[in-house]
């Protein structure tokens, strides 16, 4: 047995006076050996020494460590005591059995006492280790309640920023539009494409300014999430002073993936609608539907194989082709787990977000001049300022508890791929000053 520390037994290591290799303690130098019977003439009866107490077991029940049991006798059971743990199959009797199943003799049954390797480090809202599902999703939230007051901040500031925008532009400049025209069967053809103008207008712009608002707080939560990591806090304006250099190219990231997405949804719809036009109503029809489910299969595949591409460039400061390019290699091989993740956030998100979103939808309604009824029976709201003001109110509380959860999600599995491909866990062990823990600790069992 070597004399590694954690794999010699106690109380034979080397510094006891015999070879590591010995079956037994020594002895004491003035026990009478065998050959030598207390009572022959010449020698010192039993217990007579200097050293012995003269109360003494008969000869008979004498036997080393090594050897226990003696001559018609049951070996002893294993000592009691911390650290020595259950007597493996098939072992030896004495100290517990040293050859258990899976490893030499002196290895195999020390293992089953110890409780394995020791926990891995956690200084902030994770374990520095490969993650679990529910660590992802408890790392968010653990993130928001931990830092609530620069993560609510920075949620709120956006959120009412952004609804305050969207609530005027609405109020002030879509105010006179309408689309009743299209539940009016009555409608005329310009009636209609009126109506479809202003509706597709005033969703591209509400849109667009919370395209905006999420850009901006996915950067300022993206930096609070990843020292939250290391169980550091940050205010607002460090956060800010982090990230605003890369606001700019994390605008024209999600421009981008935005981009690709719609070409590749024209790409698939565009030969149904060519065969449509061309006089074939049927087969466009059905060309464009298969046209439709292909691009977005593709669509889909390629966001979430970018998706860690938010978290790539502002936390290790890429372009965009080059946070593109780490994202596919961090998320190739776990294509499947990264979407199942992210389905599961974005429908906790949502859920959350309907919640609070629809009371206060049907409370805008029934506020407003044509009530609950009006609204329901016209097929969609007017822009009034009550409606507009208290709907708004509703997606702000919604807005602020609905970014740090996907912002955070989508950070902590960029750490999480990171360390199983990159061992990001050593480095960030360092930062955090906690080395010497987890399962790369000195005298972990190695490959745990």
């Amino acid at each position: 047995m070597n004399d590694t520390p954690g794999w010699a037994s106690p109380g034979s290591a080397p510094s006891d006076g015999q070879k590591p290799d010995a079956s037994g303690p020594a002895e004491p130098a003035d026990r009478p050996g065998p050959a030598q019977p207390a009572d022959q003439p010449g020698h010192a009866p039993q217990g007579s020494g200097p050293n012995w107490s003269k109360e003494q077991p008969p000869p008979a029940q004498w036997s080393a460590p090594g050897n226990p049991a003696g001559p018609g006798q049951a070996p002893p059971p294993p000592p009691p005591g911390p650290g020595w743990g259950t007597q493996p199959p098939g072992g030896p009797a004495g100290y517990g059995g040293y050859a258990g199943p899976g490893g030499p003799a002196g290895y195999g049954g020390w293992g089953s006492g110890w409780g394995g390797p020791p926990p891995a480090a956690k200084p902030g809202v994770i374990p520095l280790r490969p993650l679990g599902v529910g660590e992802i999703l408890d790392g968010a939230v653990s993130t928001m309640r931990t830092y609530w007051r620069t993560v609510l901040g920075i949620s709120l500031t956006v959120a009412v920023l952004t609804e305050v925008i969207a609530v005027l532009f609405q109020g002030l400049v879509l105010g006179d539009s309408s689309t009743d025209a299209l539940n009016d069967p009555s409608a005329t053809l310009s009636e209609l494409s009126r109506a479809m103008g202003d509706a597709m207008l005033n969703s591209t712009v509400v849109f667009v300014i919370s395209l905006v608002g999420t850009v901006i707080a996915t950067a300022l939560l993206t930096t609070v999430t990843s020292r939250a990591v290391l169980g550091k806090s940050v205010t607002i304006g460090e956060a800010w002073r982090d990230a605003r250099s890369q606001i700019v190219k994390l605008f024209g990231l999600i421009c981008l993936l935005l981009l690709i997405t719609a070409g590749i949804v024209t790409v698939g719809t565009l030969p149904g609608v060519l065969v449509t036009v061309a006089g074939s109503t049927g087969a466009g029809v059905a060309l464009t539907v298969l046209g439709v489910i292909g691009a977005g299969i593709v669509a889909l595949w390629l966001m979430i194989r970018f998706s860690l591409a938010s978290p790539a460039l502002m936390l290790e400061k890429q372009g965009i082709k080059k946070a593109m390019g780490r994202s596919a290699k961090l998320v190739r091989g776990t294509w499947w787990r990264i979407f199942g993740i992210q389905l599961l956030a974005t429908i906790i998100a949502n859920v959350v977000a309907s919640i609070i979103v629809i009371p206060f939808t049907f409370l805008a309604a029934a506020s407003s001049g044509d009530g609950i009824t009006g609204w329901l029976n016209s097929g969609g709201p007017s822009l009034g300022w009550t409606f507009l003001i208290i709907s708004g109110i509703g997606a702000v509380i919604g807005s602020t508890i609905t970014f740090p959860i996907t912002a955070g999600v989508t950070v902590l599995l960029y750490i999480d791929q990171r360390i199983r491909r990159e061992a990001l866990d050593l480095e960030l062990a360092r930062v955090a000053g906690v080395q010497g823990q987890g399962p790369t600790a000195p005298g972990a069992t190695p490959g745990s």
